[in-house]
């Protein structure tokens, strides 16, 4: 066959050859010779090297894609927690081998080379971490699906603690980031904001709005590509960073304002500068606003920019594209692609609802009001005029089908507009994403059960057929085989490779749950596991571990609902039977946090350091030596998770019940063989069926239980008080300064918070359950066949909580996708 000129030889990937790139981009990209490199020299080559190889695969998958013609799913998305993109990358390309074969020839250690990437600042918890492992597993099966976001040039923050108190660093990400993004510059687009709406009509004498004097954007789209594993399929996620109209507005130039002409393009590139803006103050706000808009206008330009390159009209628009908006904030897709049809493409408003009602799928992450985004209207007058024009438009329409459905039910029309009239104008983006979607889906089954019948009871009443359940999972490549290497080894040993594609094959492990000799290596990787978070531990803190003891850990975003504070209140229980009882633990614990506070939430800074305060106490204590530590790790970021969760040996998943939508930490900890302790909450409740009820460590009221309790008024958390020794005990040493002698009254909103103002997540009521459970976990631990049998069931029966099987289910039920296999 005739070799095609118009295309470079393949990239071989071979030790030799991987060697021979790294060698040419270290001399003629980067510009050094080899006598001249350090680490991070040989980082950004190999980064270099590796991308090459990425773009071959971006390519020919593209090209695959268009041959068959190919649906394509678009997930939008304000975060996605990438962390670090080269162990990935070589794991899934398969040439980590042979990388490591070819730095070692260099002289050269692949681990030292790894170290020097940073973690890609782009997101902030669970949300975030879904959507990047929701991309690795649409690559990995060969879906034709791409991540559209923001390009932050700062993450949200770096943590620091100073005297145990969280301190905001500005993580500039961006400037340590290597070489594996493509900027496209030729595919930039341009965004109208702000200006004015001017009423006319048109030729016919119809109604025809013009949006007049915007503030234009440049969205300038960046690539990373994601590599499925087995290396055949490469998607990318599309970053968009904000640029001004030109570098500088030369009508403003030539009038002689050059430090006003600044001014805009600095203002102009805030909008992609840092990851949620706090919106506490009215600049924040609006900001937000913008960057909401910018996410999904930018996406919107691009995914029917590249639609009309094949078709003429917008007929089959929801035949070849599916949108999924992940949570409230891409909701404004909705009112975007109407204002795209309407305005620029002459669409009919039935025509254009009804595509865009096909076109868009929606995915709800919370129960929390708080995240149940609403913007003032006053706002969106100010920011999006003609947008607002069309969601006014959407709503009368939407209630008056509701009317006709529901007549003179004037409170049901109150509950369901799209826009709250009292306090204060706001437009409802949850309901506009429903309303304008064809799919709504929660995220566990107790999520989406509540989501039905307390969340929006009055829209299933309204579309049952739209709401379905897709419980979250997470990717086995990131969270088992790049993680937790020696595990995979032994697993793959044990029941093969298939695992890694096709979790629920390792259901053959279970014959093995009471083997000596499995039980014996599962023993020996957790405790390297240990040692090795343990020199994390001292390398950060300069806290010494005995390596010994029980790892109990909580990893996750702080909040209130998340009960950080519920595991201390055990904690200082426990601290208390030792020096006040004089009862000795059956197993030494070393308990261990992670997780940041957003800036402005004060109570969850509180119980950063709160944490600080009675782990400096009882460290000291010299009565407790090493039977209890207690530690915090700042800065909880992807790649300190990937160190932590092999380590754990218990998770601690103790949200209130109803509040947690599913969780992804507690399926990583299980998959790594933690056992869980925890409430019957987000996918915890599938955890339990999976696992089996003996197999996890479950306390607590139930949802309904504490529903019955807050619509009763039968919980009075301060008779708990004057009942229970423990609780009075543990709530008084708040009171009385025990953990705050140099800032006395620090901890005392502990004490009213929970006994005086109604302890709004039941921290009173499910204490004593919890601290009995603890107990049970103690004896239980000791038991060593025992726990690490369970444990190695736990391994055996996550299969459902793949990403894999999650994306199946989308592509199935919702997108209609089909995958395109080489």
């Amino acid at each position: 066959m005739a070799k095609n000129c118009n295309t470079p030889t393949p990239l071989n990937n071979d030790p030799y050859s991987l060697k021979d790139s790294l060698l040419r981009h270290l001399r003629y990209t980067i510009g050094k010779e080899f006598s001249d490199k350090n680490s991070r020299d040989i980082y950004q080559a190999l980064t270099l090297a590796v991308r090459d190889r990425l773009l071959e695969k971006l390519l020919q998958t593209e090209a695959r894609y268009q041959k068959a013609n190919a649906k394509r799913l678009y997930y939008l998305s304000m975060e996605f927690l990438i962390g670090r993109s080269l162990g990935t990358n070589l794991i899934n390309l398969g040439i980590f081998d042979a990388c490591r074969t070819a730095l070692s020839e260099l002289g050269v250690d692949i681990e030292e080379v790894r170290e020097q990437e940073t973690d890609a600042a782009l997101g902030n918890g669970g949300l975030g971490r879904l959507a990047a492992c929701f991309l690795d597993s649409l690559a990995t099966l060969d879906y034709p699906g791409f991540g559209y976001g923001i390009h932050y040039e700062y993450g949200l923050f770096r943590q620091e603690i100073n005297n145990g108190y969280q301190k905001e660093k500005p993580d500039h990400w961006l400037s340590k980031a290597g070489p594996l993004q493509i900027e496209r510059k030729d595919e930039s687009c341009i965004i109208p904001l702000y200006g004015r709406i001017e009423h006319g009509v048109d030729l016919n004498g119809a109604y025809n709005p013009m949006w007049m004097d915007w503030r234009v954007l440049v969205g300038v789209p960046h690539d990373i590509p994601i590599a499925g594993y087995g290396g055949t399929t490469v998607n990318y996620l599309r970053l968009y960073a904000a640029k001004p109209s030109s570098d500088f507005d030369i009508q403003i130039f030539n009038a002689g304002d050059y430090f006003r002409a600044v001014e805009q393009k600095i203002a102009s590139e805030t909008v992609s500068k840092i990851l949620y803006p706090s919106d506490t103050v009215v600049f924040g706000k609006e900001l937000r606003l913008v960057q909401e808009y910018f996410l999904v206008a930018c996406s919107l330009r691009d995914i029917t920019r590249r639609y009309l390159k094949t078709h003429e009209s917008f007929d089959a628009f929801p035949d070849c594209v599916n949108i999924q908006m992940n949570d409230t904030h891409p909701a404004l897709t909705v009112a975007e692609l109407m204002r795209i049809l309407i305005d620029e493409e002459s669409v009919d408003w039935d025509t254009a609802w009804n595509i865009t009602q096909k076109t868009l799928a929606y995915t709800n992450h919370t129960l929390l009001a708080e995240a149940l985004e609403k913007w003032p209207v006053s706002l969106f007058e100010h920011v999006l005029p003609r947008h607002l024009q069309i969601i006014f438009e959407i709503n009368r329409r939407f209630l008056d089908g509701i009317t006709e459905l529901w007549p003179d039910d004037t409170d049901r029309l109150r509950r369901m507009s799209l826009i709250e009239e009292e306090p204060e104008k706001q437009v409802r983006m949850a309901h506009l994403a429903i309303a304008g979607s064809h799919s709504v889906n929660g995220v566990s089954a107790l999520h989406t059960e509540l989501v039905k019948t307390s969340l929006v009871p009055d829209f299933y009443a309204r579309w049952p057929e739209r709401f379905n359940n897709k419980t979250n999972g997470i990717t086995p490549r990131r969270w088992l085989l790049k993680s937790n290497p020696l595990l995979s080894d032994l697993l793959t040993e044990v029941v093969g490779d298939a695992w890694i594609t096709d979790l629920g094959k390792l259901r053959d492990l279970e014959p093995y749950a009471d083997d000596p000799v499995c039980i014996s290596q599962f023993r020996k990787i957790k405790q390297v596991n240990k040692e090795r978070l343990i020199q994390t531990i001292y390398d950060t803190t300069h806290i010494k571990i005995n390596p010994q003891s029980m790892f109990d850990i909580q990893a996750k975003r702080i909040h209130e609902y998340k009960r950080q504070l519920l595991n201390v209140m055990r904690i200082v229980h426990e601290y208390f039977r030792i020096v006040e009882d004089g009862v000795t633990p059956v197993v030494p614990k070393t308990c261990i946090f992670a997780g940041k506070a957003a800036p402005g939430y004060w109570a969850a800074k509180q119980i950063i350091k709160l944490i600080h305060n009675v782990g400096s106490v009882i460290n000291k204590d010299r009565r407790v030596h090493d039977t209890l530590k207690v530690v915090f790790i700042p800065d909880y970021r992807v790649s300190l998770a990937e160190k932590m969760i092999p380590a754990a040996e218990l998770s601690e998943q103790i949200s209130t019940a109803g509040t947690e939508a599913s969780g992804t930490g507690n399926m990583k900890f299980a998959l790594n063989g933690a056992l869980t302790i925890g409430t019957l909450d987000g996918a915890n409740v599938e955890m339990q069926e999976e696992f089996g009820a003996d197999n996890i460590y479950i306390f607590g009221l139930k949802t309904a239980e504490l529903l019955e309790m807050k619509q009763s008024g039968a919980y009075r958390p301060l008779d708990n008080y004057h009942q229970d020794d423990n609780i009075r005990r543990v709530m008084d040493a708040f009171w009385d300064n025990r953990f705050c002698p140099h800032e006395p009254g620090l901890f005392r909103w502990i004490y009213h918070l929970l006994l005086e103002k109604g302890d709004p997540y039941f921290h009173i009521a499910d204490f004593p359950s919890y601290c009995q459970t603890h107990e049970r976990i103690g004896q239980e631990y000791q038991q060593i066949s025992l726990w690490n049998q369970k444990s190695i069931l736990n391994v055996a029966r996550i299969g459902k909580f793949s990403s894999d099987r999650t994306i199946h289910e989308y592509a199935r039920d919702i997108w209609n996708l089909r995958p395109v296999h080489p």
